[in-house]
């Protein structure tokens, strides 16, 4: 019998999701956008906000739907799959309290000093600000300042790197945050390994790369990710033997910590002179990085979520070997003053051996336009990174006008300055 499945989110990560599910199960999907590469593969869609618990249950039941997987983070804080579970639908995604470890960063650091899990660094939590203010004037060393709640991976502000300690707490007080997160600033390197977890079962993916400055260079402020990177194996160029695995042992301590977790767990880290630190946890897949993922897995995505739904043992995953390079095409502009609502032309016969996945576009009928979000992402695969860095330049000919590229993620150049870092590092 032909499984139906419940796709909730409308983002490139969402996209790439359905790709991978797409021929091998009934799937449906709902987002507030249309996403065009999401309603093309679908059997239906509905246009529902992903935060609206009640109504993504109802589109759920209607449809007949066996399991579902939400996309976005902000549908996993509003207990999405709560209410999915309560309709007796399962959710791979973890409940609304479990989700925590990504939507609460208070909550995720005081979890893992309060159950060891390796990889924390130093640090407090506030709800004053002008305490914040003082704790940033007496700590011997630079801090990374972060509000404790969802912010799309903008709110961060790094003392040492982004802002100085002045320009660190003007920000505290400008804010209207109501809490906020002060910990030691982690020098290194930093990737990215997204798990599948259920039952107390970890499967692990490859390494990635996520490359957060807007501008070429690493220049910039902050965005959502502009691109990311994997390599054939499960490390990173500039990663030594067992750094991989000294990452993994923290997902897993995690989940020993947290058994009822179900979904993704996605674990950010700062390879530094120490080994790998933790930078965040996400409760879901990355974005970019489910682009790098999902299309070199070889496991049916399908028979990993059923598995976790009937209770099996999760299957041992596969992985077809090459390397991958995602770069997004963002708006003029973007992410200070995007330039939204803008017509652009995708040429999608132009992307040649490349992937193509829209992200936060909307389709009006008479053409795409952008949002004030990452618009579509070309991936590249290969059997090295620069082929499959070439394989996504070559793609990006179906970027038109109106549109910004990070034209030097996986380049050759980027990947060795990488190395050097963190050669200097470890010296």
């Amino acid at each position: 019998m032909t499984e139906t499945v419940l796709l909730v989110g409308g983002g490139g990560r969402e996209h790439a999701i359905a790709r991978a599910l797409a021929d091998d199960c009934d799937l449906y999907a709902c987002a507030k956008n249309e996403n065009p590469g999401i309603v093309r593969i679908a059997s239906g869609f509905e246009s529902i906000d992903e935060t609206d618990a009640d109504a993504i249950v109802e589109y759920a039941e209607s449809i007949g739907a066996d399991a579902a997987i939400i996309g976005p983070e902000a549908g996993l804080a509003a207990g999405v799959s709560d209410a999915l579970d309560a309709a007796g639908i399962y959710a791979f995604g973890p409940r609304s309290e479990e989700a925590r470890i990504e939507t609460d960063k208070a909550f995720q650091r005081r979890f893992m000093r309060e159950n060891a899990v390796p990889g924390c660094p130093d640090f407090e939590t506030f709800e004053d600000m002008e305490a914040a203010c003082r704790y940033i004037d007496e700590y011997d060393g630079d801090l990374a300042v972060k509000p404790a709640g969802l912010t799309g991976g903008k709110g961060v502000k790094v003392i040492g790197d982004q802002v100085t300690a002045a320009e660190a707490k003007t920000y505290l007080r400008e804010s209207d945050y109501d809490r906020v997160v002060l910990e030691e600033r982690l020098v290194g390197e930093e990737f990215t390994i997204q798990a599948f977890v259920a039952n107390e079962e970890v499967r692990t993916t490859p390494a990635v790369q996520d490359h957060k400055r807007a501008y070429e260079g690493d220049e910039g402020p902050n965005t959502g990710g502009m691109g990311s990177y994997s390599d054939t194996g499960f490390s990173l160029p500039f990663m030594d033997e067992g750094d991989y695995e000294a990452a993994v042992a923290i997902i897993e301590a995690v989940v020993d910590a947290l058994p009822a977790y179900k979904g993704i767990l996605y674990g950010q880290f700062m390879l530094t002179e120490e080994g790998p630190r933790v930078v965040e946890f996400n409760a879901r897949f990355g974005d970019p990085e489910a682009m790098n993922t999902l299309p070199v897995l070889e496991t049916p995505f399908l028979d990993v979520i059923t598995a976790a739904r009937d209770g099996n043992p999760l299957p041992e995953l596969e992985f077809t070997g090459e390397a991958t390079v995602c770069k997004y095409a963002v708006p003029d502009g973007y992410p200070t003053d995007p330039d939204a609502g803008a017509r652009i032309d995708v040429d999608e016969e132009s992307v040649g051996d490349a992937l193509l996945f829209y992200a936060s576009v909307e389709d009006r009928g008479d053409g795409i336009y952008t949002t004030t979000s990452r618009a579509f992402a070309v991936v590249g695969l290969g059997e090295s990174i620069a082929v499959a860095e070439a394989s996504a330049e070559e793609g990006l000919a179906a970027a038109g006008d109106r549109v910004r590229i990070r034209h030097d993620i996986g380049t050759r150049d980027l990947v060795e300055r990488r190395i050097d870092h963190m050669d200097a590092i470890r010296e």
